[in-house]
């Protein structure tokens, strides 16, 4: 599924068309259909991640977890080559739970 495939599904989700998120982040009309033929700009790219609240990792197909603090395979996919145990996923995930009581604790 490219990027143009996972935007027509959120908006589908959502019940919007394309040319509403378009209007919406004020890009010019049919942007987002042209990334079927070229690599979108940062900028934009992560505009629509905001406005859909995923990642841009989902967007780009480098995972198929929406947003990044959903997963701890999401975290470890951003090493690229190495196999993670079962046992350094469950350390990953320790540590995103000690960092979350660490805000809270702040009151972030």
């Amino acid at each position: 599924m490219d990027i143009l495939d996972r935007i027509k599904n959120l908006c589908k989700e959502r019940n919007i068309t394309v040319k509403m998120v378009e209007e919406d982040l004020n890009f010019p009309n049919n942007t987002i259909y042209q990334w079927r033929k070229r690599v979108p700009n940062t900028d934009k790219l992560q505009k629509l991640a905001d406005y859909f609240d995923v990642s841009t990792d989902y967007l780009l197909g480098r995972t198929d977890v929406k947003r990044f603090s959903d997963s701890t395979e999401t975290i470890a996919a951003h090493h690229d080559g190495e196999e993670w145990t079962k046992e350094e996923l469950e350390e990953i995930e320790r540590f995103k739970q000690f960092v979350k009581l660490k805000r809270k604790e702040k009151g972030e």
